[in-house]
């Protein structure tokens, strides 16, 4: 079993913090901050060991913010000094995130100073929710900045709905204002950074998907390769859902005069084991087809209902009268972001974001 996050904040890792801030504050109560910050701090999750320590910070550091921020920025590596780095850092944000927005320009710096050391994508949400306006003029300065960490948290810090962060609801209810930092970093040479601009691109488009592909279609004509695959990572929402603009700004229009087979190997599954399957295509047309092949599990739910999830399987270009021939086994074995249950389930092939064949198979549970 693969070790619990939680334990990236452990007992230790506090007593470093503590260490490597008294060096630069002879003021700063050790024992007080490790005592406080390790209390109770087994029998916690991540997050809260994480705000359990940020608590401790708010304890011991300095009550004016621009003293505490000096102290935290001198905290960090320098020159090969060890300082403040990896998971120390995530509590470190969360004091930032509370206590930075009344001083916005210092507290914004201080971010930019820490993300090369860990991702301060967190921090920096409460001073766009507090005034987008005035952090958005402060981050678009960064796109330029010669450190790709700094750049890509340009990107990263703005994604609309960023998992396991705070949402931005004005940036979801309207994403133009983040649109221009992404252009500026749509070919940025760091494949790091230009991944963040694809992810921030998807995220807008589960909201505005007319507007996501447009963006694309005025983005796409001469692109080259590094940006032609940043621009289908962000579409692959779209793709999947079978977005008309979407498919078309890839070459992939309607099927058309299209034979689909969909043939089950195991009609019924056993829990932690496999579907096993065959899609057979043929173009009966007279002309070459683009093809995006998917397929969507409806997986049943606690209410008996279906809730489809769709995989990426393959992209084929068929001539007239040619035959095409996958073989997939999809697992169905624990995870953990899906609860199954047992009863009959389909699988469904789509073609260019239309369902072109499905049959139905039954999952069921070991004793």
């Amino acid at each position: 079993m693969p070790e619990p996050l939680k334990n990236l904040l452990h007992e230790a890792l506090v007593g470093d913090m503590a260490d490597r801030i008294v060096g630069n504050a002879s003021s700063f109560d050790r024992d007080r901050f490790v005592s406080l910050a390790t209390y109770g701090l087994p029998a916690l999750e991540l997050m809260e060991r994480s705000a359990l320590i940020r608590d401790a910070l708010f304890a011991t550091l300095p009550d004016d913010f621009p003293e505490a921020a000096a102290i935290l920025k001198a905290s960090l590596p320098a020159a090969g000094k060890p300082g403040l780095s990896g998971w120390m850092l995530l509590p470190v944000n969360q004091f930032i995130a509370a206590r930075g927005p009344d001083h916005f320009e210092l507290g914004l710096d201080l971010l930019k100073a820490l993300t090369p050391h860990f991702t301060a994508e967190y921090g920096i949400r409460p001073f766009i929710h507090r005034d987008q306006q005035r952090a958005l003029a402060i981050i678009s300065g960064w796109v330029g900045d010669p450190d790709r960490h700094v750049r890509r948290l340009a990107s990263e810090g703005t994604r609309p709905r960023l998992p396991w962060a705070m949402r931005l609801p004005q940036l979801i209810k309207d994403p133009a204002p983040i649109l221009p930092i992404l252009t500026a970093l749509m070919d940025d040479p760091e494949d790091y950074v230009r991944r963040s601009v694809a992810n921030n691109l998807n995220d807008i488009a589960k909201d505005h998907p007319d507007l996501v592909a447009a963006f694309i279609a005025g983005h796409i004509e001469g692109a080259s390769p590094e940006r032609r695959w940043l621009l289908k990572h962000a579409s692959r929402t779209l793709l999947k859902k079978g977005h008309a603009q979407a498919l078309a700004n890839f070459g992939f229009g309607a099927a058309a005069a299209l034979a689909c087979e969909l043939r089950l190997a195991n009609g019924e599954v056993l829990f932690g084991e496999g579907l096993d399957f065959e899609i057979r295509m043929t173009n009966d047309g007279e002309t070459t087809q683009s093809l995006m092949i998917d397929y969507a599990i409806h997986h049943v739910k606690a209410d008996g209902s279906l809730s489809p999830k769709v995989f990426k399987c393959k992209t084929i270009s068929l001539a007239p009268g040619q035959s095409h021939a996958i073989e997939r086994r999809h697992a169905m074995r624990p995870i953990t972001t899906r609860r199954y249950y047992p009863g009959e389930h389909r699988i469904a092939i789509l073609v260019n974001g239309a369902e072109s064949a499905s049959q139905s198979f039954v999952l069921v549970m070991p004793n």
